[in-house]
C-alpha cells in the first residue's frame, strides 16, 4: 500500500472526528483558536494511536492469516465504511456550553477512533510501515478536525452527514482496491 492510499485511509477515518469537531465548533465562543487546537489534538492523537494498537494486536496473527489478509482488510474497511454511512443518518449534534470538558473530549476521541483500531489490524496483515501510517493518519485527522471546528462555527451541522458518507465511501473503495490488487485483477 502506498502513501497516497494511507492518506486516503486517514481522510476516511477522520470523517467521524470531523463530524464531531463540527458539533464542537457550534458551541465555541471564546478562545476559539486555542480550543480548536485542543480538540484537533485530541482527535489526531487518538486517531494515530488506535491503528498502532491494532497493528500490534494484528501482528500477532498476521503470519497465520496471510492467505486471507486481503479479505480481512476488505471486510474490516467495508464494515467500517458502511457503519459510517449508516451513522450519517443521525441528524443530532449535542451542543454544549462554551467550555471544553476534557473528560467528554477524551471519550469522544476514543469513540471516533475505534474504527482506526480495526484498520490497524488490517495494516498488520498488509505489512504496512506503521510509523509512517500512524503519522499520516494522525496529522490528517488533526488538520481535518481543526477545519471541522472552524466549519462548525461558521456553517453548523449541515456538513456533518455528508462528511460521514464521504468517509464511508472512501474506506469501502480502499477495501475493494486492496482486495482487487491482492487477487491480481487490477494493478494500482
Amino acid at each position: 500500500m502506498n502513501l497516497i492510499s494511507v492518506f486516503f485511509i486517514g481522510v476516511g477515518l477522520s470523517m467521524d472526528a470531523f463530524a464531531a469537531a463540527i458539533c464542537k465548533g457550534l458551541s465555541i465562543r471564546k478562545n476559539f483558536l486555542e480550543k480548536s487546537f485542543v480538540i484537533a489534538l485530541f482527535f489526531g492523537v487518538f486517531q494515530a494511536a488506535m491503528p498502532y494498537i491494532g497493528y500490534l494486536l494484528g501482528s500477532i496473527f498476521a503470519e497465520k492469516l496471510q492467505a486471507v489478509d486481503h479479505w480481512i482488510a476488505f471486510v474490516l474497511l467495508s464494515i467500517i465504511g458502511v457503519n459510517m454511512i449508516r451513522e450519517s443518518r443521525d441528524k443530532t449534534c449535542t451542543i454544549e456550553e462554551d467550555r471544553l470538558d476534557l473528560k467528554n473530549l477524551f471519550m469522544l476521541a476514543i469513540a471516533t477512533s475505534i474504527d482506526a483500531l480495526a484498520v490497524g489490524v488490517s495494516f498488520a496483515f498488509l505489512k504496512i510501515k506503521i510509523s509512517l501510517a500512524v503519522f499520516v493518519i494522525g496529522l490528517t485527522t488533526f488538520v481535518i478536525s481543526f477545519l471541522g471546528v472552524r466549519i462548525g462555527r461558521a456553517f453548523g451541522i449541515a456538513l456533518k452527514d455528508k462528511a460521514q458518507v464521504a468517509g464511508g465511501l472512501i474506506l469501502i473503495f480502499l477495501g475493494l482496491k486492496i482486495l482487487v490488487e491482492h487477487l491480481g485483477l487490477l494493478a494500482f
